[in-house]
């Protein structure tokens, strides 16, 4: 009786430890208060600041649009290329020294600058050297997409360009194929890049008051990793049916070659 006992005991803790918690798959818990809504206040984001190997978009209108026609994309004749690519061909791309080469103005330095204030160097350098005030120069500078890479324990790992002015890890991930069960919500990594250097950053996207991290909103170049649980690792099932399963296989299979030994 006190085997039985025993295997009974060892069957339920190999079940109850192999289980991934139902409170480990799901986002945005509201861990501190049992209260029906919450009201989170996000943190406004402050203005991303341009980097080296970032991509921008550089547009300028004026009344005469054939003297600033040269600086503006040559426009979308390659039908078959996909706005990442036209981006990538018609932007222009910060260099090693915080450079952009733009035609007629040469080089400029925004490295560090936010694309507002990036806008106002341009224009101040088309109005000093080209134009003057009653030309009615407007410049436009954007990225050309926010683009990141996902992987690890992730539906659609490699890299995506959105082109959006703000993203959050939820959507990030959202477009990466969402996190599977096996997926270590608790603890997702986004890897940063800074003039510094890279910096890993940890998030906690089971609890709503990730969306209070200064690290909720993505930028451009950022790396998000997502690591797989340690029920991964051991080969058991996400729940306790897959558990069960596993179990009864395993246990047949024992019966069948005892009884086969036997004869």
């Amino acid at each position: 009786m006190k085997k039985y006992i025993l295997v009974i005991g060892l069957i339920i803790s190999v079940l109850a430890s192999s289980c991934i918690p139902y409170k480990d798959t799901l986002y945005m818990q509201n861990k501190n208060t049992a209260l029906d809504s919450t009201h989170i206040l996000v943190e406004k984001q402050k203005p991303y600041r341009i980097q080296i190997n970032d991509i921008l978009s550089v547009r300028v209108k004026s009344l005469d649009q054939e003297n600033v026609q040269i600086i503006n994309p040559i426009g979308d004749e390659n039908l078959n290329a996909s706005s990442a690519e036209r981006a990538y061909f018609d932007g222009f791309t910060v260099d090693l020294h915080g450079d952009i080469r733009i035609p007629t103005l040469g080089k400029i330095n925004v490295l560090g600058y936010t694309t507002e204030e990036i806008e106002q160097m341009i224009e101040k350098k088309l109005l000093d050297e080209q134009f003057k005030e009653t030309a009615n120069i407007f410049v436009t500078v954007k990225l050309t997409g926010l683009r990141y890479t996902a992987s690890g324990e992730i539906g659609s790992p490699g890299s995506n360009t959105l082109f959006q002015e703000r993203v959050n890890i939820f959507e990030a991930i959202a477009n990466s194929g969402e996190i599977p069960d096996t997926g270590d919500k608790k603890d997702v990594l986004v890897i940063r890049q800074y003039p510094q250097g890279q910096k890993i950053h940890h998030l906690d996207l089971t609890d709503i008051n990730v969306m209070q991290s200064p690290y909720y909103y993505i930028q451009p170049n950022d790396m998000i990793y997502v690591k797989p649980l340690r029920q991964k690792s051991w080969g058991t099932g996400t729940n306790a049916l897959q558990n069960i399963t596993a179990l009864v296989t395993v246990l047949s299979l024992i019966t069948t070659s005892i009884l086969l030994f036997k004869r």
